[in-house]
C-alpha cells in the first residue's frame, strides 16, 4: 500500500497476520519469520532469474528477483525485483520504483498493483498482463526498503529499533553499488528515481545523497532526475492541506473545521495538547473510516477486516504523527489479492525468497519502531533544482490522505518562479488534470483519480511518464 501521515499502516490486513509479524518482530530475528538466514554470495545476476513465476503470462522480456547484501556484519539484505524493459532494454533508462510506509511494499503495490507488467488477479491466483506497465518506457527496478518491508530482512534484531530516513536512504544508496555488481551493464545508465506517498521523504533523501557522493568518479551514478506522487513533503503544509481538503469534499462540518482552524497549530512540536484539536481531528478520521481516504469516491473492500481504536488518535498520531491507510481504487480489494498471492510458498520459491515469509502488504511493527522522519524535505529539492535534476510532482485529486491541497501547499512553500501558469493537460483528447511549470519543477494533478494513481488511470500515468523520461511536458492542447 502506500502511505501515511508519516506512516502508512494498512488497516485492512487481517489482525491475524498484523499480530504475527508483531510476534515474529519482537522474538525472532527476522521480520517475518523466516529466521536467521544464511548470507548468500553475490556472483552474478544469472541464478535471479525468474523462470517459473505461478499464474504468469508469457511475456518477451526477462526478470528477476533476489537479494543484495547492504550490510554484510549484521546480515541486513534488501529484496528486489527487476523487469527488463519490454524493448530496446540495452538501450532504455533504468528508473527505481520505491513504495512509502514506512513498511509498505514495492512489490506487493507498485509492482503488481499499479505500474509492473503484471497484475495479481482476483483471489490471488492467477497473474494477468499489465498494457499499460512503465517497462514499455524504462528498465524498472523495485525496491523492497528498508528492511522488514515485503521479503527484505536483517539477521540483527537491533537494526528494526534504528529504522528511519536517514537508514533507508543509507541502505537504498549501498543496494544500488552492490546491485550494480550483479547488473554492470546498468552501472552507467541514465537514472531516475519514482515513488509515491511516504516515499516523498525517501526519494529526496535517496538523491539527495546520491548527488553528494557522485563527487566521487568512482561512486558516479548517472542520476537525471526523480518523480513523485501524493508525496509527503513538508509536515505542517500535509497536515494542513489534508484538514482543508476534508472540508472542502464535505467530509467534515463546517463546524469541526472552524474549530480545527481556530485551535490547529499545524507547525507546532504540542499539537496534541489541545484538547479541542485532538477531538476536532479525531472527528475527521472519525469520517474517513467509513469511506477509503485513499480514494473518496470508491467503494470499500467490504471482505477486510478493519481493526479500530477507542482512542483513534492514539492510533493514527503515534510520537511523530503517522497514519493508517485503507487502500482505494477501482477494485478497492487489490491488496488483499496481492497479500494473498505473496503468501503461497510456489511464489516465494520462484522469487527466490530465502525461506518462508508471512508476507504483509505495509507493516505495523514499523509504523511504531520507525525513529526518524524528516519534518520537511525542501530544502533537498532546492539544493537537487539548483543541481539541475527534473522534477516532476504529481497528484491524484481523489485522494483525501496526501491530497493536492498539501501538496500544493508545500510546493508553494518553496515560492519558484512561475514559468507556466495552471492549465489543463490532455490525453487522447481529454482533459487530464492540469498542471504548473515552476524553474526547476512541474506539478501536475490527475483528475478522477486516487492515491495510487495508474489503478484510476492507467494509460495517462503511463502516457505522462513517457513524457517525463522525454523531458517534455504533457500536451496542454486538445
Amino acid at each position: 500500500m502506500v502511505e501515511r501521515g508519516g506512516l502508512w499502516f494498512v488497516m485492512k490486513v487481517k489482525m491475524c497476520f498484523l499480530a504475527w509479524a508483531f510476534l515474529c518482530l519482537c522474538l525472532g530475528n527476522s521480520v517475518l519469520g523466516v529466521g536467521h538466514v544464511k548470507e548468500v554470495d553475490m556472483k552474478g545476476h544469472d541464478d535471479d532469474l525468474v523462470t517459473d513465476l505461478p499464474g504468469q503470462p508469457d511475456v518477451g522480456f526477462k526478470h528477476y528477483a533476489g537479494y543484495v547484501t547492504v550490510n554484510k556484519k549484521n546480515g541486513r539484505a534488501l529484496f528486489y525485483w527487476f523487469y527488463e524493459a519490454e524493448t530496446q532494454p540495452d538501450e532504455k533508462p533504468l528508473v527505481l520504483w520505491l513504495n512509502g510506509g514506512p513498511g509498505c511494499s514495492s512489490v506487493g503495490f507498485g509492482a503488481t498493483q499499479e505500474i509492473g507488467p503484471f497484475i495479481v488477479d482476483t483471489e490471488g491466483h492467477e497473474l494477468k498482463f499489465n498494457p499499460y506497465s512503465w517497462n514499455k518506457e524504462a528498465n524498472m527496478l523495485f525496491l523492497e526498503s528498508p528492511v522488514g518491508v515485503g521479503f527484505s530482512y536483517s539477521n540483527t534484531t537491533s537494526d528494526y529499533a534504528i529504522l528511519g530516513d536517514k537508514l533507508t536512504a543509507k541502505d537504498s544508496y549501498s543496494f544500488l553499488h552492490n546491485w550494480f555488481i550483479k547488473f554492470p551493464l546498468y552501472r552507467n545508465r541514465r537514472f531516475y528515481i519514482a515513488g509515491e506517498s511516504y516515499a516523498g521523504k525517501y526519494v529526496p533523501e535517496l538523491a539527495e545523497l546520491i548527488h553528494k557522493k557522485n563527487k566521487n568518479p568512482s561512486l558516479y551514478i548517472d542520476l537525471k532526475g526523480f518523480l513523485l506522487r501524493n508525496p509527503l513533503t513538508l509536515d505542517g503544509d500535509d497536515w494542513r492541506g489534508q484538514m482543508d481538503y476534508a472540508w472542502s469534499h464535505a467530509v467534515i462540518s463546517d463546524e469541526t473545521h472552524k474549530i480545527i482552524k481556530e485551535s490547529y497549530d499545524f507547525y507546532s512540536n504540542d499539537t496534541w495538547s489541545n484538547k479541542d484539536c485532538s477531538l476536532a481531528v479525531d472527528e475527521v478520521f472519525r469520517q474517513y473510516k467509513k469511506i477509503d481516504m485513499y480514494s473518496i469516491y470508491t467503494s470499500v473492500c467490504s471482505s477486510s477486516v478493519k481493526g479500530t481504536s477507542e482512542n483513534s488518535r492514539e492510533l493514527i498520531f503515534p510520537s511523530f504523527n503517522m497514519m493508517p491507510r485503507i487502500l482505494g481504487g477501482y477494485d478497492p480489494c487489490l491488496d488483499d489479492y496481492a497479500q494473498t498471492y505473496y503468501n503461497r510458498l510456489d511464489v516465494q520459491k520462484a522469487l527466490h525468497c530465502r525461506g518462508h515469509f508471512i508476507y504483509v502488504g505495509c507493516s505495523y511493527t514499523m509504523l511504531k519502531r520507525w525513529s526518524y522522519s524528516s519534518p520537511s524535505v525542501l530544502a533537498m529539492y532546492k539544493k537537487l533544482i539548483v543541481a539541475g535534476l527534473r522534477i516532476w510532482v504529481y497528484s491524484g485529486d481523489t485522494d483525501g490522505r496526501v491530497p493536492v491541497l498539501s501538496t500544493r501547499y508545500s510546493l508553494g512553500a518553496l515560492q519558484l518562479p512561475i514559468t507556466k501558469s495552471w492549465t489543463p493537460w490532455y490525453h487522447q483528447k481529454q482533459v487530464s488534470g492540469w498542471l504548473q511549470e515552476y524553474k526547476g519543477l512541474m506539478y501536475a494533478t490527475f483528475r478522477g483519480a486516487g492515491h495510487e494513481v495508474p489503478i484510476f488511470k492507467p494509460q495517462e500515468s503511463l502516457a505522462f511518464f513517457t513524457s517525463f523520461l522525454a523531458g517534455k511536458s504533457p500536451p496542454t492542447q486538445p
